[in-house]
């Protein structure tokens, strides 16, 4: 039995869809690409008898001595299968950006003003944080 406080509203329903599409799209990229790259079909960046040295590394000492990419660096290294683990990575790390955009239409059709502006806000802020421009964090 459902009554009006207990059932999703479409926004909701619109938001739950995307991120239950886009969390096994991302799910099988995962397990795909690391496939891909246990199985050697791609050149590695770090060969992988290579990684137990590296293991104990800060990542700063990592990125100093194997001169790997930082931020969005590795976007340049797709097409080796270490760095191509992090296509999965990058959409799931996005899903809440698209699922945001998919509910945008949803409240402006509604009027509801103060989610819009919310909505508007967490995408502007989350694409900030995603495109590295502020060049915080540990990495």
């Amino acid at each position: 039995m459902t009554n009006e406080k207990t059932r999703a509203s479409e926004e909701q329903i619109a938001y739950a869809g995307v991120l239950n599409i886009g969390m096994w799209f991302g799910l099988f990229l995962l397990i795909v690409t690391f496939i891909v790259y246990i199985s050697g079909a791609l050149p590695s960046f770090v060969a992988i008898e290579d990684l137990p040295k590296y293991w104990g590394m800060r990542v700063h000492d990592f990125n100093a001595q194997l001169n790997a990419p930082t931020g969005w660096g590795w976007a340049a290294h797709v097409g080796q299968g270490d760095y191509l683990n992090f296509v999965g990575v990058a959409i799931l790390s996005g899903l809440t950006i698209v699922c945001y955009l998919v509910i945008l239409p949803i409240l402006i059709r509604k009027k509801d003003r103060a989610y819009v502006v919310i909505a508007i806000a967490e995408v502007l802020v989350l694409s900030l944080a995603a495109s590295g421009l502020l060049k915080s964090g540990g990495h």
